[in-house]
């Protein structure tokens, strides 16, 4: 299964789940027990316990579809929309679309339902204009649509699952974790911002930058930070072994880059290159900073990560990995390592082994 329909199922699987639920709280909240209220004069359809089913059934279903859909339109808008729109023109765009869909999932989802049931909606052309139920329908969908996209957004910042586990209080107090960090970082800097200047050097880095976000969830990363021209990568230990993810996200991250070669030839007059350096290990985790808060990482394996990285120029290669994690990978047939020594990397007391791994 490729990574790009393994992202789609994922997100997709999300989206229904949470569309779904939140679409069936809905009709509780809206449908539970109101016929028992004094001063309300609710139809038939909706009276009692099976009309409360009757209206959970509709509404989860109208959830199930609002989640294919708006998963669908969220795939389409980040992969040909993501940086050529500015963040205000997407999101009235992409608004605009939801609507859309929305309208067309309640009138399929009411015509169904009033063939099945027997139930008097009216699903004429223009329906939705007049109908106060759908308006305050769209209005608690606005404001689910919020909940989901903090969600989304608080995921993306501190990583798959750490969010949560901030939530729960987790990293209050420091926990060890085994995990795989590469420092990747912009080869040449400071000749290719002097030849650029400072405004285009930085639109040079953003697009670079952006294609590494295109490559990193298929390779199941997360970015730990950003520094400068620099991008901290990170992985649960076995995340980052399971199909050697820590090594080809390196080389898929070098293919996009040649694939959009006559784009930074025609903008910067350059293709990019980056070198990077991977380590792993045990350390410690945990949440710093009050007014703004951060998970951070603590021990030897980031530091000597960085260190590793730094020594690319010294062997003038683009990827260098330490020798107790090369052991644990199962290196492909068109991939060759080759082993470039023992070195005492800066602030260690004992010689770290160090190899290269190319594509052959």
């Amino acid at each position: 299964m490729s990574h790009n329909l393994k992202q789609y199922i994922r997100i997709l699987w999300q989206s229904i789940l949470f569309w779904a639920i939140a679409m069936g709280l809905y009709s509780i909240f809206r449908y539970y027990g109101i016929d028992e209220e004094e001063g309300f004069n609710v139809i038939k359809e909706y009276r009692g316990v099976r009309g409360t089913w009757r209206a959970l059934m509709g509404f989860t279903t109208i959830g199930i579809l609002i989640g294919i859909l708006y998963a669908t339109i969220d795939i389409l808008f980040e992969k040909f929309t993501s940086n050529k729109l500015s963040m205000v023109y997407g999101l009235n765009l992409r608004t605009f679309f939801y609507f859309i869909t929305t309208i067309g999932v309640f009138t399929v989802v009411m015509d169904f339902f009033s063939e099945m049931y027997g139930l008097n909606l009216n699903t004429d052309r223009g329906w939705w204009k007049e109908s106060k139920s759908f308006w305050a329908t769209i209005l608690y969908i606005v404001l689910v649509s919020f909940v989901f996209s903090f969600i989304k957004i608080a995921t993306e910042k501190f990583g798959k699952g750490v969010f949560l586990k901030m939530l729960m209080g987790k990293y209050k107090n420091p926990q060890e974790e085994k995990r795989i960090f590469m420092f990747l970082d912009l080869k040449d800097s400071t000749a290719i911002a002097e030849n650029l200047g400072h405004f285009k050097y930085s639109q040079f880095i953003q697009d670079c930058f952006y294609d590494l976000n295109e490559v990193v969830p298929k390779y199941d990363a997360e970015i730990y930070q950003y520094v400068g021209d620099e991008a901290v990568l990170s992985w649960p230990y076995k995340k980052g072994l399971a199909n050697n993810n820590c090594i080809d996200l390196f080389f898929a991250f070098q293919n996009k880059k040649q694939s959009k070669a006559s784009y930074y030839l025609d903008k910067y007059g350059m293709i990019p290159e980056f070198k990077a350096g991977l380590h792993g290990g045990t350390l410690m985790v945990t949440e710093v900073g009050v007014i703004k808060k951060e998970i951070a990482y603590h021990g030897d394996v980031i530091n000597t990560s960085a260190r590793i990285q730094a020594e690319c120029n010294t062997y003038e290669v683009l990827l260098l990995i330490s020798e107790k994690l090369l052991k644990d990978l199962k290196i492909h047939s068109n991939l060759s390592t080759e082993f470039l020594g023992s070195v005492l990397l800066k602030g260690k007391q004992e010689k770290v082994k160090i190899h290269t791994i190319q594509k052959t």
